[in-house]
């Protein structure tokens, strides 16, 4: 298992913050995000718990389950369907209000399901492949929400 953080300040209130990063959709503004949907509602949010989303990166294909709703504080989900296929074992946002805004801390626990390979060759791929890529594509994300909340990436 690979843990990927990143981590951003984001000029901006932490609702406004919580509330951009939750909805997925808003993703899309992203260049490495091709497609995020919304297919079950949560409960009390639309992601809230219990929320269904899917999302297709240019790092992949991925449905997650929202697990943990908690605004505007934090957010949690888990990778239940993947291509490539995956094991995940967190996926969760932070929202901490600092000095000059909100920082943003995304945390995943994630490797590529590769049985063929065995378990060494796998984290390997997973720690020399997986690794960057998340980082980027979260690191675009978030520079996505930055630009959207202050007009200025972070």
């Amino acid at each position: 298992m690979e843990t990927v953080t990143v981590e951003r300040v984001i000029a901006a209130p932490v609702q406004d913050v919580f509330d951009w990063l939750t909805t997925t959709t808003h993703y899309e503004a992203s260049p490495l995000v091709l497609r995020c949907r919304l297919t079950r509602r949560g409960a009390g949010a639309p992601y809230g718990v219990g929320a269904v989303r899917r999302h297709l990166w240019t790092v992949g294909w991925f449905e997650e389950r929202i697990t943990r709703y908690d605004p505007p504080y934090a957010t949690e989900y888990t990778v239940t369907r993947s291509l490539p296929p995956s094991r995940h074992e967190l996926g969760r946002m932070t929202f901490t209000e600092v000095d000059g805004g909100t920082l943003v801390r995304w945390t995943t626990r994630a490797e590529v399901r590769v049985p063929f390979l065995g378990p060494r060759p796998t984290r390997r791929l997973t720690r020399l492949l997986v690794h960057p890529l998340v980082t980027r594509a979260f690191g675009s994300i978030l520079d996505a929400a930055a630009t959207a909340l202050t007009g200025r990436a972070g």
